[in-house]
C-alpha cells in the first residue's frame, strides 16, 4: 500500500475515534444511543437549582467548563429532575482541606438535603480532619461503608465516579475501583446504620426516587462530565 494511502487511512481512523468518543461535557455517539443525558454541558447551569429554591445561587458557576462552587454560603443544589433507578457518572475535584458530597435520591421534605439521602463522600483525605474515620474518606458511603485506599487521589486532582442505584442496591466506583456495594435495608445495612450518625434519623435512605444533590460544605469544589442514564 502506498504511503499516502496508509496516512489517509490512519487519519480516517483517528477522525472516527474522535467522533465516537465524547469530548469534555458532551455525550458520545454511543452514550446518546444508550439514553444518557447531560446534567451539565460546560456552560449551561439551568439543570440545577438550590435545595428548596427555584433558582441557582450565583456562587455556583460554570467556570472554564466546570460546574464550580466558587465561594461558601452558596447552598446545596439539586437536579431539577428526579430519578429512581439510574446510572450516574461524573468527575470531581476538591480544593485543599476541602469537603463536599454527592447526594442520591434526595427529597425536600426534611430540613437538610441529607435528611433522607445517602451520600458519596468527596474529601481531601490527606488534610481534612474527617479522614480520621475511614467511612468519611472520598468515595465512601458517608459514615456507612469505607472506600479502599487505592480508590483515592490527592486533593486538586480529578476523580472519576460511577454510581449505579437500582432498587435498593447501590454500587459505587471511584477511579475504577469499587468503593460501595450496599443493599439498603439488608442486615449489613441495618448493622452499619445502627453504628452511624444516622441511627436515629427517621426515613434515612428509604427513598426510591429523588434528586441528585451536590453539597456546599464551605469549600471550593468543581464537577464536570455529569451524565445520567435512567435504568
Amino acid at each position: 500500500m502506498h504511503t499516502k494511502c496508509k496516512v489517509g487511512l490512519l487519519l480516517s481512523a483517528l477522525l472516527l475515534s474522535v467522533s465516537l468518543g465524547a469530548q469534555e461535557n458532551q455525550l458520545s455517539v454511543t452514550e446518546k444511543a444508550e439514553g444518557w443525558e447531560l446534567l451539565f454541558n460546560g456552560h449551561d447551569v439551568s439543570q440545577w437549582r438550590n435545595f428548596k429554591q427555584e433558582v441557582l445561587n450565583n456562587k455556583w458557576q460554570a467556570v472554564q467548563g466546570e460546574l464550580t462552587l466558587t465561594a461558601k454560603d452558596a447552598g446545596d443544589i439539586v437536579s431539577k429532575k428526579q430519578y429512581a433507578d439510574f446510572e450516574l457518572k461524573l468527575d470531581w475535584r476538591i480544593s485543599a482541606v476541602g469537603n463536599s458530597g454527592i447526594l442520591l435520591r434526595a427529597d425536600e421534605s426534611g430540613d437538610y438535603i441529607y435528611s433522607h439521602a445517602v451520600e458519596v463522600q468527596i474529601l481531601d483525605n490527606e488534610r481534612h480532619p474527617d479522614s480520621k474515620l475511614t467511612t468519611r474518606r472520598s468515595g465512601s458511603l458517608y459514615d456507612l461503608q469505607a472506600s479502599p485506599p487505592q480508590s483515592h487521589k490527592p486533593a486538586e486532582e480529578w476523580n472519576h465516579v460511577r454510581i449505579v442505584f437500582k432498587g435498593r442496591q447501590l454500587q459505587v466506583w471511584q477511579n475504577e475501583v469499587q468503593t460501595v456495594d450496599m443493599l439498603i435495608g439488608s442486615e449489613d445495612w441495618n448493622a452499619r446504620l445502627a453504628k452511624s450518625k444516622f441511627k436515629t434519623w427517621p426515613d434515612f435512605g428509604v427513598n426510591r426516587v429523588g434528586f441528585i444533590g451536590l453539597q456546599d460544605h464551605g469549600d471550593v469544589v468543581a464537577f464536570k462530565n455529569l451524565k445520567i442514564k435512567t435504568l
